[in-house]
């Protein structure tokens, strides 16, 4: 697992408001979700931090410091794209003021440090599961802007390197059982695109569009997400493997594309380059 701050993805002003293609819905899908990331990378963390002077094995707490210190850079990277955001009317600070009361007011505030972990770990089997089809699936993102595009990948790769982390402290030192990690999977399933659709459709308001001129958006982003095919049909089955009693996140394996990516950004020091080199990749395995 390695720590891959001050990558320069330069986004700045320039990135078109439509950046995946010109399509509103898409682009802004992507765009709801990074304005959750910031306060929820610092959630990740802090219920970890719960557990930190229960780990008595080095390698558990190295693991540990590793992920907390990917999921700042996540945080500080997403923060960056969101100022864009912000400048094109989108209400971020509103949005991050609500989650934040959300995460750590109320959940925090009033649940044990077992259902924070437990919720925890579900919401990394989520993004880890996204993370893996993103990559494997480039053609997918081909006429995504490249700069955003390439912030995508990186965090998709390192959703995947620490997707087993949460987890192990959840079962391992938390002594979270079956039910309540099932729980907690339902849980975020329904919270997380429920709290992206509210905010993609305030995006879309902001960008002009009419009442109608929104209805069909989203029946066509919905088919796009959740139509045959779409981009959430092939995470089904990773995902129910959830609520198998003997599922761990290894079981899923390394993110497709993972040694092309890293390769080149070992020789570039380019994340959009690495990003590209994965695009150029006719079969990523």
């Amino acid at each position: 697992m390695s720590v891959r701050d001050g990558l320069d993805f330069g986004l700045d002003a320039s990135v078109p408001r439509h950046w995946f293609g010109g399509d509103a819905f898409r682009s802004r899908f992507f765009d709801a979700m990074s304005t959750l990331f910031p306060e929820g990378e610092r959630f990740f963390i802090a219920c970890m931090r719960d557990y930190k002077d229960q780990l008595s094995e080095p390698a558990h707490r190295q693991a540990m410091l590793d992920f907390a210190r990917q999921e700042a850079v996540h945080s500080k990277v997403h923060q960056r794209f969101n100022d864009l955001l912000a400048q094109q009317g989108v209400k971020v600070d509103r949005i991050q003021a609500n989650q934040r009361r959300m995460l750590f007011e109320v959940a925090r505030g009033h649940m044990p440090p077992a259902q924070t972990l437990a919720l925890t770990a579900a919401s990394e089997h989520l993004t880890a599961l996204m993370a893996h089809s993103f990559v494997a699936r480039p053609e997918r993102f081909a006429d995504a802007d490249p700069r955003v595009r390439a912030m995508y990948v990186w965090h998709a790769i390192e959703e995947v390197e620490h997707k087993g982390v949460a987890y192990d402290v959840m079962v391992d030192i938390a002594q979270v059982g079956y039910w309540a990690r099932a729980w907690a999977l339902v849980v975020v399933s329904i919270q997380f695109p429920w709290f992206v659709f509210q905010i993609l459709n305030h995006m879309l308001k902001v960008d002009g569009f009419t009442r109608l001129q929104r209805y069909k958006l989203w029946a066509k982003g919905l088919w796009w997400l959740y139509g045959p095919g779409g981009m959430m049909q092939p995470l089904l089955r990773p995902y129910l493997a959830w609520f198998s009693p003997g599922f761990h996140p290894w079981q899923h394996g390394m993110i497709a594309g993972y040694d092309t990516w890293s390769t080149a950004l070992a020789q570039t020091h380019d994340p959009v380059q690495a990003a590209n080199a994965l695009q150029r990749a006719p079969n990523p395995s």
